[in-house]
């Protein structure tokens, strides 16, 4: 269950939700998560209220067609999948929004299961042992 967010220059409406399917479809196809997984922050910045930075390090040259992904999910896909991942991102942001692949950056963090509570304040993926369990080591 990955976490999206999504910064854009600029605040149509439009563009954003065209990035946040693109997002959508490519973690969808490459890394398996269902559709109504989706769960995602998208911000556009103007310049006045809030701005993005950006610079042409690795050679890459950047303006304001930037879009910066971060995606945190719980660790466990291969680099291989990764890298399918930031491929089909870049192809689906350009087809749906007309971003250029070279202003697509993507960061993904990873974490473990008990980094998540999905709601009700409870850690859905790391659930409490059963209270007359012992805790692991005890004597």
């Amino acid at each position: 269950m990955p976490f999206v967010r999504i910064d854009a220059w600029g605040t149509e409406a439009g563009r954003l939700d065209a990035l946040g399917r693109a997002v959508q479809d490519a973690v969808g196809e490459t890394l398996g998560c269902p559709p109504e997984d989706r769960f995602q922050v998208l911000t556009g910045h103007d310049g006045s209220a809030s701005s993005l930075r950006w610079g042409d390090y690795f050679g890459i040259p950047r303006d304001e067609g930037i879009v910066y992904v971060a995606i945190t999910m719980r660790s466990g896909r291969t680099d291989d999948r990764k890298r399918a991942l930031y491929r089909r991102i870049a192809e689906l942001a350009e087809r749906y929004a007309g971003t250029e692949p070279r202003n697509v950056f993507v960061t993904v963090t990873e974490n473990a299961s008990i980094d998540w509570s999905l709601g009700y304040g409870e850690a859905q993926y790391a659930p409490s042992p059963a209270p007359d369990s012992p805790s692991p080591g005890a004597s």
